[in-house]
């Protein structure tokens, strides 16, 4: 099954070695910033979470222009300075001894950031044909899990906020792992190159942001993209774990084994889930998607309910709840940059794609500050409501984006020809 989901073309699957590479050193230091930042270098609550969220509003300011900078020079000319840049920032997080100079690094990550995604995207679209984009991009989401449980599990072992070494040493293998990636791409001197020359033209032709948001089923789709992101993943971080401490009252533990089982669930069952979808309508796999993501609230709120009176019922359904969140995962994972990349002209390719990655960082914005307000209320009755009614809302806006696509748009009907992007060295 995993051989049937590689890519065609070798330089693709090694751009997908260099994710799962990266990954890894994300796992690393992914749970353990705001810890680090208040538990090991001193700064205050409120100063780290300022710090964090800093470092979302930067990226989501930044995403914009790295979208157009790749049309305008190529996905490889952005890519390549972003990780170097994130390498260097990654690693100066060890160097960290004030608000100010946690401020400083952050800002230089964000930089690094803004681009990466939306460019490996366009990189990936770039080496694929239309017919196994939707598997390429699910076995890249796969990896990327599968690299960030590696590497939690690891930095699990070493981590201790009484030794700050500990913590300087995962910051720095963080950084190395930036250079694989880099490293690979500079291994393959004819990939991420612009993909059209009306790209290059300063965009004067393709009418860049504006055209991108012209397209009625595109923008259908980040309307759906916002409604979801914003009931679904951007609840993990602070609603997820507010609602299971605070209502369901289970230890910090128990949110741990959670979301452990939430990246087991997308690593075993990612490549049988490309297999299921593959052939169907992806309007209706994103629909399946926010139903699913509805379940796992449902969940999550009879956890709450019974959670004072029975423990260990608690900590099943906050358990249960993130791997159902997963398996909702594995199917939007592939569909969305499948759909992002089938509506997208080659001239705006980068545009679309930064849009696209552009969905989480506004709903990340939108989630947290949300969240805590509505679970305060009403012993988190309304916290619940709301995210399980978005995301069944979510479900009717992707049906109503299926009449505005044509079949090989919605992934019913096979491309007719093979219609890899052919980059242009100019």
């Amino acid at each position: 099954m995993l051989r049937r989901s590689l890519p065609r073309r070798p330089e693709a699957r090694r751009i997908l070695l260099g994710t799962l590479l990266s990954a890894i050193g994300r796992g690393l230091t992914l749970p353990f910033l705001f810890i680090y930042l208040t538990d090991v270098r001193g700064l205050s609550d409120p100063r780290a979470g300022l710090v964090i969220g800093w470092y979302g509003a930067v990226t989501l300011a930044l995403s914009p222009l790295g979208g157009t900078l790749i049309d305008r020079f190529g996905a490889r000319r952005v890519v390549l300075p972003c990780l170097l840049v994130e390498a260097v920032g990654t690693g100066s997080l060890a160097l960290v001894d004030s608000t100010a100079s946690a401020f400083v690094v952050v800002t230089l990550i964000a930089i690094g950031s803004s681009a990466i995604w939306s460019g490996q995207s366009t990189i990936l679209a770039s080496l694929t044909a239309d017919d196994e984009r939707q598997r390429v991009y699910g076995l890249n989401f796969a990896l990327l899990n599968l690299g960030i449980g590696i590497g939690g599990l690891t930095s699990g072992a070493i981590v201790d906020t009484s030794r700050p070494v500990t913590f300087e040493l995962i910051y720095l293998l963080d950084a190395v792992t930036y250079l694989m990636p880099a490293l690979i791409l500079l291994s393959l001197p004819h990939v991420g190159h612009r993909l059209s020359t009306a790209g290059g033209a300063g965009g004067a032709g393709s009418g860049g942001y504006l055209t991108v948001l012209r397209d009625r089923p595109f923008r259908r789709l980040v309307i759906f993209g916002l409604v979801l992101t914003t009931c679904g993943y951007a609840q993990i971080e602070v609603g997820f774990t507010a609602y299971a401490v605070r209502v369901a009252e289970v230890t910090p533990r128990v949110v741990a084994w959670a979301l452990a089982a939430n990246t087991v669930t997308i690593v075993l069952s990612q490549l049988l889930m490309i297999r299921r979808i593959e052939g169907r309508s992806r309007t209706r796999a994103l629909a399946l998607v926010g139903v699913v993501f509805a379940a796992a609230w449902l969940v999550l709120g009879a956890a709450g309910l019974i959670g004072p009176e029975n423990a260990l019922a608690a900590a099943l359904g906050v358990v249960t709840c993130a791997a159902i969140f997963g398996f909702g995962e594995t199917m939007l994972s592939p569909v969305m940059p499948a759909l992002t990349n089938a509506l997208a002209t080659d001239e705006l390719r980068g545009r679309y794609n930064a849009m696209s990655s552009m969905i989480f960082g506004i709903s990340g914005v939108i989630g947290p500050v949300t969240a805590g307000p509505l679970i305060g209320a009403a012993d988190g009755r309304i916290w619940v409501a709301v995210v399980v009614g978005g995301c069944l809302v979510a479900s009717v806006i992707a049906l109503s984006l299926r009449p505005l696509l044509t079949a090989v748009q919605d992934g019913r009907s096979p491309a007719p020809t093979d219609r890899t992007p052919q980059p242009t060295t100019a």
